[in-house]
């Protein structure tokens, strides 16, 4: 059977925007809250956002002042859907979740799956947070309690208490008519665990089978054994990595003695898949993703310090280069090729650092490939350096009419490469292996790394050949 085929678009067709397709938050429906807000319209940001799904509404919000936010909570209040407040940046959420009356924030968070209630109460003052749990019916406080008392980024914080379990002893049918007359059922599931006397996870069964088999037949025969179990206290990025590996859509959490407690969903890490893949990314840039909504005087304060560590590496720098000052005045053109090597080294150092960083994240690098990877970033390391020594020596012979000149660069160029290919690996590796995080402290070593040897290298041959 032939399959069907879709027309191409033509080459200059653009892809639509997903705002187009009726994505996210537009332009036009931003701007227009921004004008009633600012002109204090509460009907018309009712009439502009409660329609909105929650994760709209909140990509709005992250798009106003402090001010404009303050006026929308107000004009929504008592008509927020609580999911917004699951869906704001934790900067945001903070500052929201100050402007509710504490029944108020209760009556939210009771609304919101245990994950979420404890994303939201979690980072809240320790006396805030005792008035909210007070004021939250005890079935639902107590669930929450216990998830605050796992460690942060575990699979306690992150997991739902609601989740369908049944004996292995029970037939479809039995199952069948649980899930009609049973009231207290969670709102979305896509497994059924099938557990022993002792609440042990033995198998699951996909809804769809269970949906498709006959009624008699018992559910231990065709649920998946040995399921991908998820213990309590395992590390979020850890769970992230068992989804991902195993193309799971949700998996049971035990407790330590191997009890079924609660269940994680795919679509939770969706989210801390995107978290985690942004943190290391905006840690190895020295700032974070809540800088887009800090104050001036917070982000300032925060990227300072980064910029006070590379002020340490460059003073370092600066000082391998004042012990060739004598070797620079005689031959000004080094002053002048000097930044290229440093440039072509860091480059080079952060291509390897990059995908190294990435790599240990999604443990696709391990002390059993990390002797080939860390070979291979040296190897193409050398290789790009013997590629653009020709070039850029090249270019400095003419350019200064001094063929030596150009060797001296060139040597230093493949040089300055090679140790950035090995570095760029060989510098995460060895911040995991201490227990440090790669993407937070590898950049600023890896700039130290090349810089330096990149003068010394360059600095010192010239010294050694041309004077």
């Amino acid at each position: 059977m032939t399959e069907p085929t879709v027309a191409a678009p033509p080459p200059s067709q653009a892809e639509p925007a997903p705002e187009d397709l009726g994505y996210g938050p537009t332009p036009e429906l931003v701007q227009a809250v921004v004008n009633a807000a600012e002109g204090g319209d509460a009907a018309a940001v009712r009439t502009l956002l409660v329609p909105l799904h929650a994760a709209d509404i909140a990509g709005v919000v992250g798009q106003l002042t402090p001010d404009q936010r303050a006026m929308v909570v107000a004009a929504l209040r008592g008509r927020l859907d609580p999911e917004v407040l699951a869906e704001l940046h934790v900067v945001l959420q903070d500052e929201i979740v100050e402007l509710f009356e504490p029944n108020e924030l209760a009556t939210a968070i009771t609304a919101l799956d245990t994950d979420d209630a404890v994303n939201v109460i979690e980072n809240l003052e320790a006396a805030d947070q005792r008035e909210v749990l007070a004021a939250i019916p005890a079935a639902d406080r107590a669930h929450v309690e216990e998830a605050l008392a796992f460690a942060e980024e575990s699979a306690g914080r992150l997991m739902q208490r609601s989740f369908v379990a049944v004996p292995v002893y029970w037939n479809i049918g039995q199952i069948i008519d649980y899930l009609r007359d049973e009231d207290d059922l969670p709102e979305e599931f896509y497994e059924i665990f099938v557990v022993d006397h002792n609440r042990k996870p033995l198998g699951t069964v996909p809804l769809n089978r269970a949906m498709r088999a006959k009624r008699p037949i018992v559910v231990g025969d065709i649920m998946d054994k040995e399921p991908k179990i998820v213990p309590v206290d395992m590390d979020q990025e850890d769970v992230a990595y068992v989804f991902r590996q195993y193309d799971l859509t949700s998996a049971p959490v035990v407790d330590r003695d191997g009890r079924l407690v609660g269940v994680i969903m795919v679509d939770d890490i969706l989210d801390v898949i995107h978290e985690e893949h942004g943190e290391d990314m905006m840690r190895m840039g020295g700032v974070t993703e809540g800088d887009l909504y800090t104050s001036i005087v917070k982000t300032t304060r925060s990227r300072s310090a980064w910029l006070a560590v590379n002020t340490g590496t460059a003073l370092l720098a600066s000082t391998v280069i004042s012990l060739f000052d004598a070797t620079i005045e005689q031959m000004v053109a080094l002053a002048i090729l000097m930044p290229i090597v440093a440039s072509m080294g860091g480059n080079t150092g952060m291509q390897a650092l990059t995908v190294a960083v990435r790599a240990l994240a999604t443990r696709e690098l391990t002390a059993a490939n990390a002797p080939r990877l860390i070979n291979k970033e040296l190897v193409v390391g050398l290789l790009n350096g013997a590629l653009f020594a020709v070039i850029i020596g090249s270019v400095a012979t003419f350019w200064f009419a001094s063929l030596p000149l150009g060797l001296v660069l060139g040597a230093a160029m493949v040089v300055n490469l090679g140790v950035a290919g090995l570095c760029g690996i060989l510098i995460p590796l060895a911040l995991e292996r201490f227990g440090a995080d790669p993407a937070l402290a590898a950049s600023i070593f890896l700039t130290m790394v090349t810089d330096v040897v990149g003068f010394v290298a360059f600095l010192g041959l010239a010294a050694s050949f041309l004077l």
